[in-house]
């Protein structure tokens, strides 16, 4: 199963999964979140979130969801995409989370597609009445 691993900026990750959990149900697998607050060095944040694909990693692929391209997450990101196994995707909402957890199971450049859509599919003005 394809892991997940949310890189964002303070707690936004952990309330995405918590979310996510909600709408879905619970439990959820192979999912973590890291949070960068700025409070650490980029070494050691890049540390952690190295740990965190490493404690979610099956051999299936992994997919980092950041907040925001060009952001401390996303450059913590980018620095950990040397694997051919491991894609980022930034721009993280809530429709895209989801629809990467329902296509989990599937193979990475399939959840990819699907992340990618979800979360542009999900962003769009509420219709008046």
């Amino acid at each position: 199963m394809v892991g997940i691993v949310l890189i964002t900026h303070g707690f936004l990750g952990q309330t995405l999964i918590d979310c996510a959990k909600h709408v879905i149900g619970d439990p959820l697998k192979n999912i973590t979140a890291v949070g960068i607050n700025g409070s650490g060095s980029i070494e050691a944040m890049t540390e952690k979130a190295a740990e965190a694909i490493s404690n979610v990693d099956d051999g299936s692929g992994i997919i980092v969801l950041t907040d925001m391209y060009g952001g401390s997450p996303s450059n913590i990101t980018k620095k950990l995409l040397e694997s051919d196994n491991v894609y980022g995707i930034s721009g993280v909402n809530l429709p895209m989370l989801i629809r990467v957890l329902t296509y989990q199971d599937r193979d990475i450049k399939t959840l990819i597609k699907k992340g990618l859509s979800g979360g542009s599919e999900g962003v769009m003005q509420i219709p008046l009445k």
